[in-house]
């Protein structure tokens, strides 16, 4: 069967989207007991044993599990903030001094959290895909998380659609620096004197070109598409989905409730990254998980 092209309309700029009509009663995939479980689970697995092409898209939910707080969970990094306050080019002409102290705060949180079992999960998934198939093309992960902990836990094919807090850039000239050093209130350019931020895409921005087309291009040669840890409401980003479906690769959904993306069909794994991906490891290795 010949596969369809992925297809993308529009700029990719950052933005939410909700969707009408997608309360419990329109899931797809109620929770499974132990025994559904455990067949979807093989099921996953044999059809990655013959994928020659992954791509995963993560959310803060992987994150989570380090103990890093999620965008919408109660008490959660943005609360206290709005959105307009923190997050946007706006915001930062407005008063760069408290959108700096907001990101220099998640700078420090991040000093204090390691990656988690998912995290190692992924590493372990790119190594396999990599030695078994087409090379470092096999398999691609493609993250909404600013964190850079699956870098740190050993991914090598990362793409960071949202950009990395363990970066800054100048607001006039190319100065782009990797640093996890404490930073003052007000940061200036060591090349020009102009203010420094970070490097995230806020709301409102584009995400950067080179980053989302590799996204794009993977997904639409992939043969199964992984959603993990996200609730699948952040554009473009989960547009992905979307686009991987549309391209006849198995989608795969791995959160511990039910999400946008499930309820959107697709295969539901319900747990989390950290117990879910290990499980599928082994049973890729030929073990019982």
């Amino acid at each position: 069967m010949a596969r369809k092209s992925a297809r993308f309309s529009g700029g990719a700029r950052l933005a939410f989207r909700s969707f009408a009509g997608t309360g419990d009663a329109a899931i797809m995939h109620p929770p499974l007991d132990t025994d559904e479980y455990d067949v979807a689970l093989e099921q996953v697995a044999t059809r990655l044993s013959k994928a020659r092409r992954v791509v995963a898209l993560t959310g803060a939910g992987v994150s989570a599990e380090s103990g890093l707080a999620t965008f919408r969970g109660a008490g959660g990094l943005w609360e206290g903030h709005r959105i307009e306050d923190v997050a946007t080019p706006s915001a930062f002409q407005r008063d760069p001094a408290l959108v700096w102290r907001f990101y220099n705060a998640r700078r420090a949180n991040l000093r204090t959290v390691q990656p988690n079992p998912g995290h190692r999960a992924f590493v372990e998934l790119e190594d396999y895909f990599v030695n078994r198939s087409e090379g470092e093309g096999a398999f691609t992960l493609a993250t909404q998380n600013v964190d850079g902990l699956h870098r740190t836990a050993g991914s090598r094919r990362v793409l960071e659609l949202h950009g990395s807090l363990q970066r800054v850039r100048c607001t006039r000239c190319s100065y782009l620096a990797a640093t996890d050093e404490a930073l003052p209130d007000l940061p200036h350019c060591p090349q020009c004197g102009q203010l420094l931020r970070p490097d995230v895409v806020w709301f409102h921005e584009m995400l950067p070109a080179d980053i989302w087309r590799a996204a794009a291009e993977a997904t639409a040669i992939c043969e199964c598409f992984l959603v993990v840890g996200t609730s699948a409401i952040v554009y473009p980003a989960a547009g992905l989905i979307d686009a991987a479906r549309a391209a006849g690769a198995m989608v795969v959904v791995i959160n511990p409730e039910a999400t946008s993306a499930s309820r959107r069909g697709g295969l539901a794994l319900r747990g989390r990254s950290g117990v879910v991906l290990p499980q599928l490891m082994q049973r890729l290795r030929g073990g019982a998980a």
